[in-house]
């Protein structure tokens, strides 16, 4: 069986030591509580200060949780609202469209997958919830990297790899496509990424109008696509998609 890392369990032991009262604790509250030296707690005190997890009052040097913390805290709960919002919408898309529904999330430089909708037909399908898409050959990264400014930097700094001979790489014309995804309010991906499959995706806002997710359908070109470009009507299903669970987390009307 693995061994525990002592560090890691203090830490979080004072992490709940401070969760769970109302008023801020001094460094001897917290060394006593634990039953650790002054200077062991100081450390770890220190190290959870410089991550941001803890915050010291300068006047009186007692210690409380910090701002690092509410905005992991928030960003668990935004995706699990976010999927629970988008059940049934995705699932309505999937029946409308034939096709996986994919709904996607900025993380580490990429998109993750929190939800997928299996194709409705009778193939072999695997879940990829959990998977990791790149932000700037997929349709649901792209979206994000137009509207998302954090998503934008973080495409802007990373290795923008070819995956096929279409994947756009190059800065200027990545930014211009960027610039169209915002101006028609959707963005799409023909054999960037998958040589043989299309996408397209729409951003989703929450109730501050920010975004927080894409989401999307992925298939065979031959389904997806028209003389070389995306069937309409599959563009108006994925955008009416976004929108409605946009209202459904408060964006109102987009």
């Amino acid at each position: 069986m693995a061994r525990n890392i002592q560090s890691l369990e203090r830490a979080a032991a004072m992490l709940r030591l401070l969760a769970g009262g109302e008023r801020r604790l001094g460094l001897s509250d917290i060394a006593s509580a634990l039953g650790l030296a002054k200077g062991t707690a100081h450390g770890i005190l220190r190290t959870l200060q410089l991550e941001g997890f803890v915050e010291q009052d300068e006047a009186s040097g007692r210690y409380q949780l910090g701002a690092e913390l509410l905005r992991l805290g928030t960003t668990y709960l935004d995706v699990h609202e976010l999927r629970a919002r988008a059940l049934v919408w995705t699932d309505d898309l999937a029946r409308s469209s034939g096709e996986s529904v994919y709904l996607g999330v900025l993380h580490q430089q990429g998109v993750l997958i929190v939800h997928h909708v299996f194709r409705p037909d009778d193939s072999r399908q695997v879940l990829e919830i959990g998977a990791m898409q790149p932000l700037h050959s997929t349709a649901l990264g792209k979206v994000l990297s137009a509207y998302d400014p954090v998503a934008h930097s973080e495409v802007i700094e990373a290795d923008r790899k070819a995956f096929t001979d279409r994947t756009v790489s190059e800065l200027d014309a990545f930014e211009t496509i960027l610039d169209i995804t915002r101006a028609r309010g959707y963005s799409v991906d023909v054999e960037e990424t998958w040589e043989g499959v299309a996408g397209v995706a729409a951003p989703i806002h929450d109730r501050r109008r920010m975004p927080v997710g894409a989401v999307g359908i992925t298939g065979a070109v031959e389904r997806l696509c028209r003389d070389g470009e995306l069937r309409p009507e599959l563009i108006a299903a994925v955008r009416d998609c976004a929108r409605a669970v946009s209202r459904d987390l408060g964006a109102g009307r987009f």
